[in-house]
């Protein structure tokens, strides 16, 4: 008889490893607003201190693609520890050169420090072609003076 444990305190199988796209080298980003120590470019590498706004309010990065990708998988991380807000934000992607976009994601979540400062999204796609990945940040739903922040932004 074949049998296999399932239990939680059995190991689970590594994670598939990701080949992530070098993103710099691939893109060029059009963003709404940009604090000049932390540009997009540092939440696009491992080990950056990430993107936040220059001022307040909705926010908008778009990746366009040098050259047409598929994209199997996207992740998003964003880390927050001095607001308590509600944040929002929409993913969408391109085929056309970002004349039409297409919802991947629209996500809303609290920070509340010190439980709730780091919010990962992590998204299996199937898309073919892709020109253009956009990303729109509302921070603070309510409409506070919170700056909006991404820490990483990694596209395989």
């Amino acid at each position: 008889m074949r049998k296999r444990i399932t239990g939680s305190d059995v190991e689970q199988p590594e994670q598939k490893q990701r080949m992530w796209l070098k993103l710099i080298g691939m893109v060029q980003a059009e963003l709404t607003s940009e604090d000049e120590v932390y540009p997009i470019e540092s939440a696009l590498i491992e080990g950056g201190l990430g993107w936040r706004a220059a001022e307040s309010g909705e926010q908008r990065i778009r990746l366009l693609f040098d050259q047409p990708k598929n994209v199997e998988y996207i992740r998003l991380i964003f880390h927050e520890e001095e607001l308590q807000r509600t944040q929002e934000f929409v993913l969408r992607w391109s085929p056309d050169g970002g004349l039409s976009y297409h919802d991947i994601a629209r996500q809303q979540y609290n920070f509340s420090s010190p439980d709730s400062t780091r919010e990962l999204e992590d998204y299996s796609v199937d898309l073919h072609g892709v020109t253009a990945l956009e990303l729109c940040i509302t921070p603070d739903i309510s409409r506070g003076a919170a700056r909006a922040t991404l820490a990483e932004w990694r596209v395989a």
